[in-house]
């Protein structure tokens, strides 16, 4: 399984470069609002909104100029505004990154509450750290009111499972979720690109 996900991730990185030059939708201005961003690009087709809700400060920075970040971000899963850790656009240069999608997991906690796992995997070009389903509910509830994030990448290609964790002030984060819903009404949401190979 290993071996065929290991297959998967090259061919997806091969092909994120002629991806990139793909003609994109129209792009919105984001909006920053306290320690999140907000941006969007509109489908002129269908009317519909694809947005990002990303913190401002990256969980792990790049490595080089060309890499993908991780960050902390918020996406609509089955209607529940979550929190997740993303890399985006991966290409050769963030191969590293995909790694992550074999082995990896995000910890993240909102103190005083006990930390969520996130397992890692490749959805499209992006590797996505999400909650289990079954912590999906409190995941949304308890981001809605942390001043606090801590965020821990367990794998190959991240730290151990002992490394400090990354602390992210949060702030006006029940104003940026409204906003988010704002533009994505509940049910409008893009399905997420199918994991490809085995999370953990």
């Amino acid at each position: 399984v290993m071996t065929r996900t290991a297959t998967a991730l090259l061919a997806l990185l091969l092909a994120a470069p002629a991806a990139a030059q793909q003609t994109a939708p129209n792009a919105v201005a984001p909006e920053e609002i306290g320690s999140w961003r907000l941006s969007c690009v509109a489908d002129r087709m269908t009317d519909r909104a694809d947005c990002l809700l990303r913190h401002r400060d990256p969980v792990e920075r790049a490595q080089g100029g060309s890499g993908s970040s991780l960050v902390l971000e918020v996406q609509d899963r089955g209607g529940r505004l979550v929190p997740m850790v993303a890399a985006r656009d991966l290409t050769l240069e963030g191969a590293q990154r995909g790694l992550l999608a074999l082995t990896g997991t995000a910890q993240l906690r909102f103190p005083p509450n006990r930390y969520f796992e996130l397992p890692c995997a490749l959805e499209g070009r992006a590797l996505v750290c999400a909650p289990r389903a079954e912590d999906a509910q409190r995941a949304a509830d308890e981001l809605a009111s942390a001043p606090t994030a801590l965020v821990r990448m367990v794998g190959l290609g991240a730290g151990g499972a002992n490394a400090e964790p990354v602390e992210l002030g949060l702030d006006r984060t029940r104003e940026a979720l409204a906003r988010y819903r704002a533009r994505v009404p509940e049910g409008s949401a893009a399905p997420a690109a199918a994991p490809q190979g085995q999370t953990l």
